[in-house]
């Protein structure tokens, strides 16, 4: 019956032709036309249910709401640990190089892949030289990256370190590559199997709400039931110039090196020399590396120039090298260590070393005290 009143009320409505709609009396005739609908009265029963249904939509929606835009909502999420990844047995791949000293006591089997010029590279490199660490290195194809394909993260450096049960552990941040290998040095009994433990992955959430891992004590060592040589202000001191060259330093070197497309082609080509990628890969490989490395590290740099808001990128690297060259001349000293280098100046070190052979490295020797 309702659907007949409807019908009628639509067929009534076309009497009215458009022209003349304005001169109707709206009020009335609307008034008129819905006296003609009969009136049911809902039943209770039907007005609970879309009652209840409406709130648990609502409230379904409001939650959700809140779980997406609040963080502490998933709290539950924060603070998983992810430990350390293990080998039973090592990939397949070729090592490209050994690096041996023959004074080396340290009893470590590792080894390391690794872009020759990448400055999280260098660092670790320049750690083990620095102690006389013998290693194995897999030179990893910057483009396609099949040799670290085996591993979860896809990332390098990426260091494999046998253990005591003739597993192999992986590590894969350079500074806990750099921590844990101290940290054994300092007591040799231990197996750095377990050793990795003690350096967790936690998750939190970054500044785009994104669930990320990283390693919160990476520049801690771990003594044991040894003491500490260093003070706590020197100690303190050491991880501010660790964490400092991993969050500032390192992320002026690709803006730099990758100023210009002339300057990122020059910086490959140099690459492709030191890494003797015409040794370790096909030709074709090889120009794919260089020209098409050059190409994407120059729009990154760009990008990266923006992200960290630098308007002349050789002024803030200028800047960063007096920054760390005033630091060691208040102390009076040879290094950030005193005497002999630490931790920190072996960081530093790593870092800039990366651009040796570029424009950029030379610029900064001219420029600042950083070359002696």
């Amino acid at each position: 019956m309702t659907t007949y009143k409807l019908c009628s009320l639509t067929r009534n409505l076309t009497r009215f032709p458009i022209t003349n709609y304005n001169t109707v009396n709206k009020s009335i005739n609307f008034r008129y036309f819905a006296s003609q609908i009969p009136k049911s009265k809902p039943s209770t029963l039907k007005l609970g249910l879309k009652g209840v249904a409406l709130g648990t939509l609502l409230g379904t929606g409001y939650s959700g709401y809140l779980f997406f835009t609040d963080t502490s909502a998933k709290d539950h999420l924060v603070h998983q640990k992810r430990g350390p990844e293990y080998l039973d047995t090592l990939p397949n791949v070729r090592i490209t190089k050994r690096i041996v000293n023959e004074n080396d006591k340290s009893g470590l089997e590792l080894i390391l892949f690794q872009f020759q010029t990448c400055p999280f590279c260098c660092k670790v490199r320049a750690f083990l030289d620095f102690n006389g660490i013998s290693y194995s290195i897999v030179e990893v194809d910057a483009v396609l990256r099949q040799d670290i394909k085996w591993s979860k993260s896809k990332k390098v450096p990426t260091l494999l370190a046998k253990t005591k049960d003739g597993r192999y552990v992986q590590l894969s941040d350079s500074s806990t590559i750099i921590s844990v290998i101290s940290s054994y040095l300092i007591d040799k009994r231990q197996d750095i199997g377990e050793l990795v433990k003690l350096y967790p992955a936690i998750s939190y959430f970054d500044d785009n709400g994104k669930k990320a891992f990283d390693i919160m004590n990476k520049y801690f060592l771990m003594f044991g039931d040894h003491k500490p040589k260093d003070s706590k202000d020197v100690m303190n001191d050491e991880r501010k110039w660790r964490a400092w060259a991993d969050s500032h330093l390192v992320h002026l070197i690709s803006p730099n090196v990758y100023r210009t497309k002339d300057e990122a082609l020059e910086t490959f080509e140099w690459f492709s020399d030191v890494g003797e990628w015409g040794v370790h890969f096909p030709q074709w490989e090889r120009n794919l590396m260089v020209y098409g490395g050059a190409f994407a590290m120059w729009a990154i740099a760009k990008r990266l120039k923006k992200r960290y808001d630098l308007d002349d990128v050789r002024v803030s690297i200028y800047d960063a090298c007096n920054s760390w060259i005033d630091a060691i001349e208040k102390k009076k000293t040879t290094f950030i260590g005193g005497n002999e280098p630490n931790l920190a100046d072996l960081a530093v070190f790593g870092v800039l070393s990366s651009m040796e052979g570029c424009q950029a490295f030379k610029d900064v020797c001219e420029n600042t005290k950083i070359g002696k």
